[in-house]
């Protein structure tokens, strides 16, 4: 039967593991091969995926995957042997650069003990050496050569290690011997029947970033075992090629030097180099140590700075001496020391100890996808824990809860904090007004600086308040859990279930939604993440719906607001599976989520997480936002050298003069009513000028430019003004239809006589002069244009630091392309039909 057609509890053995490609790599190196025992833990709320207990570890897999691993019942296994061995495991990967190419390859064999090594050794090379079926047969290096496809192979037999931690002379040998003779490629030997204690040592050679093939050996073993172990899959997550072997037989000696001839001229597509990721706190104490290393190129030569920085956090008395000969090394055992005490202080652990906390994590998570083995009983807390949070009864509830509190707190709490900061910009507005002299430098620094970065440095809390929840969640665990409910239904439209979190996110603002997407480990499922969350309806487009559906669709204002929102999500949905099948179709990573256990994080390390994501988000957005106020104020700004078709200034001079006479000879008690109609008259003249300068200025020569490439979707100069202008904010689009509608700046989108203004405004010059612009055909235009067109400022920058430039100039022409496109077709389908 297939291991998808268990129930929850019931326990199997794995028999075979069936699929190829990325699918196999992952699932062996999981621990799903053959052999090895497994339990159900759970089904997902959704029945998928679906939690497996393996090696005393719970992994999750869809169960499209399940499916591929066909397994027998404990009742109809008892006369399978099961290997219960709990050992060490080891992760195999990378690859580094090579020496100069040529002919000759320099091979060196690394291995745990009893793996195999010296019986590969002996078959390939016809050499004799003692073989024993017990550790540390090999107590010195062995070397011959090998001549295979016009390639010689310098081979060298190195002592069996279990790590390179260099506790023991052997330890020691092999990794001196790896970093000084810098062999070509390296061949990890790994027992096959014996993966989680080999895989260990290979976690360290990823780390060297040298270039590996790991030789899958005594796999005969595995097979009669009857476990499964897809080996593809595994070699594709790791990014390092497997060759299964039997060495002994000399079964598949042939391939394994084919293989590493074409890792070797770099011909193989597998071979990728990665890091193992130790989470956020020691993956910063790793950058820290490796940029001072970095300074010392010689250093830097030896020994990868990525691996002696490791290696300095496990307090390796190795790599301490080995940074004693750099002329940087008070800076380095400096930084190293500081970093061991913070991550100690943080884990209440040996910084060792965390290290291969997080290297077993790796590896267990990975075994759970491809191996299987007899799991050790016990019952723990994350257990109970996880009954509740992933029930699939109770989990969506307690998600949604989590969810209703994060962006509660983020929009009622936050919203105090909110008031002050923009109350205190206001002041310091009005104070700069009263102190600075009239001209534009005055005008730069209140409408261009402190109104422009204002706007973003006000929504500060909200950031810091919703990175709380969102660093909280992840140092707790429950980030994950929430893929694992999720993981279906995202899985649907391409997506990892851990990017339902940033999405929900752009429904309050795009720019930390994409920041969210650093929770997602693989680029491809954060850069695709990012495609498509700007066409979450960030709160900024809610003043614009509100306006324009409140004058043009009142009687159906909830079901044209309900459906903006559910097109942004279809369109979402839609380019996610188009970027999927295309962008990232020959790239798709292998599903792969940990569960860890839960931890409850200290207070301190939730903050210091929530305040650095917070100061990134001040020094990338407000400087770009600092930008394109400045560039927005100058562009309305000048020229001031306009030649206005009136003199408004004398005209509204003579208005006010005039109606002050009236009043002065009005026997009526009417005054009020005159000073509300001369305010009025006199605010319809200024608000005529305002249309005027605006129209003149240089982003009103612009808007009437680009006028004509938006006729068709029925919009008229100023509409394409405020769409231009929404490029900064999209909140700025309501108040600059408020000064080109004749409403003035202070306009909102309740404002009525605003309202009045859009469906009274008439066509002027050439283009349909005369006729009204707004209709509800048009309106409905502009409403889908806001929603799909150019994200702000702060979300292309955003996506330059989570990404890079080219994929935010992709966002730019995309979004604006598509959104003319949809727009076009909808104003001229519904001309046509109404």
């Amino acid at each position: 039967m297939k291991l998808s057609e268990l129930s929850d509890s019931q326990e199997a053995i794995i028999t075979k593991v069936q699929g190829h490609g990325a699918f196999r790599k992952r699932i062996t190196e999981m621990g799903f091969v053959k052999g090895k025992q497994v339990t159900v833990v759970k089904n997902a709320p959704l029945k998928d995926p679906v939690e497996y207990q393996i090696m005393g570890y719970e992994v999750s897999l869809r169960r499209s995957e399940a499916s591929l691993i066909e397994v027998i019942t404990k009742e109809e296994a008892k006369n399978i042997k099961v290997n219960d061995f709990e050992g060490t495991i080891s992760d195999d990967i990378l690859k580094t650069s090579a020496k100069e190419k040529g002919k000759n390859i320099h091979i060196a064999l690394v291995g745990n003990p009893n793996s195999g090594k010296t019986t590969l050794f002996n078959f390939a090379s016809g050499s004799k050496e003692h073989v024993g079926n017990y550790s540390g047969v090999t107590v010195d290096s062995k070397q011959a050569k090998v001549n295979q496809n016009g390639y010689q192979f310098e081979i060298t037999d190195l002592p069996g290690t279990y790590s390179l931690t260099a506790y023991s002379p052997e330890e020691l040998f092999v990794r001196k011997y790896i970093m000084s003779e810098r062999p070509d490629v390296v061949v990890n030997v790994v027992d096959a029947s014996n993966l989680e204690r080999n895989l260990y040592l290979t976690s360290q050679l990823i780390d060297m970033d040298i270039k590996v093939v790991i030789a899958l050996n005594m796999y005969d073993e595995l097979e009669q075992k009857g476990a499964n172990f897809n080996y593809k899959e595994l070699s594709k997550m790791l990014g390092i090629p497997i060759i299964p072997t039997v060495g002994s037989k000399g079964i598949g000696v042939t391939e394994l030097f084919d293989k590493i001839i074409n890792v070797y001229e770099d011909l193989d597509p597998i071979v990728r180099h990665i890091h193992i990721n130790y989470g956020n706190s020691v993956e910063e104490s790793i950058s820290n140590i490796q940029r001072e290393i970095k300074k010392d190129p010689k250093l830097c030569a030896k020994a990868s700075p990525r691996f002696l920085s490791v290696k300095l956090l496990e307090s390796d008395e190795s790599a301490r001496f080995m940074v004693k000969e750099s002329d940087h090394h008070f800076e380095i055992k400096k930084t190293a020391k500081e970093e061991i005490q913070k991550l100690e202080k943080e884990f209440s652990e040996v910084c060792e100890t965390v290290i291969t906390d997080a290297k077993y994590g790796f590896i267990d998570g990975a075994l759970k996808e491809t191996y299987t083995e007899n799991p050790i009983k016990r019952r723990r807390k994350t257990a109970i824990i996880d009954t509740f949070l992933t029930h699939k009864l109770f989990g969506f509830p307690l998600f949604f809860f989590f969810m209703f509190l994060t962006f509660y707190a983020t929009f009622n709490l936050g919203q105090y904090p909110m008031d002050w900061i923009e109350t205190g910009i206001t002041y310091l507005g009005e104070f700069m007004q009263t102190i600075m002299p009239d001209g534009p430098l005055k005008d730069l620094i209140v409408d261009g600086i402190i109104g422009g970065v204002g706007g973003v440095i006000v929504f500060l809390p909200n950031i810091l308040i919703l990175f709380f929840f969102i660093s909280f969640m992840e140092d707790t665990g429950y980030m994950a859990r929430t893929a694992f409910i999720m993981d279906k239904l995202m899985h649907k439209i391409g997506l990892h279930g851990k990017s339902f979190i940033p999405l929900v996110m752009g429904f309050g603002c795009n720019v930390p939604a994409l920041m969210a997407t650093r929770t997602l480990e693989n680029k491809n499922d954060r850069i695709l993440t990012m495609l498509i969350t700007p066409f979450m309806s960030c709160s900024a487009r809610l003043p614009i719906y509100i306006l324009i559906i409140g004058t043009f669709f009142p009687e159906n204002a909830t079901l044209v607001l309900f459906g903006i929102y559910t097109l942004g999500i279809a369109l979402a949905i839609l380019f996610a599976k188009v970027f999927k099948a295309s962008f990232f179709k020959a790239k798709e990573a292998p599903f792969v989520m940990e569960l860890p256990p839960y931890r409850l994080p200290t207070l301190k390390t939730t903050l210091l997480h929530m305040w650095n994501k917070g100061f990134q988000y001040l020094q990338k957005m407000g400087g770009i936002i600092l930008i394109a106020s400045i560039i927005i104020w100058a562009l309305g700004y000048f020229p001031r050298d306009i030649e206005y078709s009136k003199d408004y200034d004398k005209i509204i001079t003579e208005t006010s003069v005039e109606y002050d006479n009236i009043i002065n000879l009005s026997q009526e008690n009417n005054t009020d009513e005159l000073l509300v109609e001369k305010n009025t008259k006199i605010q319809e003249l200024q608000n005529l000028k305002l249309e005027e300068k605006q129209l003149n200025s240089y982003i009103g020569q612009i808007g009437k430019f680009i006028a004509p490439a938006l006729h068709p979707l029925g919009f008229d100069w100023k509409m394409t003004v405020s769409i231009l202008t929404g490029i900064a904010a999209k909140e700025v689009v309501v108040s600059t239809m408020g000064v080109l509608y004749q409403e003035g700046e202070n306009s909102d989108e309740n404002s009525a006589g605003l309202r009045q203004k859009l469906k009274n405004q008439k066509f002027t010059g050439e283009h349909r002069k005369g006729e009204t612009v707004f209709s509800s055909l048009s309106a409905l235009t502009f409403l889908i244009f806001i929603l799909i067109y150019f994200p702000c400022i702060a979300v292309i920058a955003a996506i330059v630091k989570e990404a890079n430039w080219k994929w935010a100039t992709f966002v730019v022409f995309y979004t604006t392309g598509l959104a003319w496109l949809v727009s076009f077709i909808i104003y001229q389908t519904g001309n046509l039909i109404l």
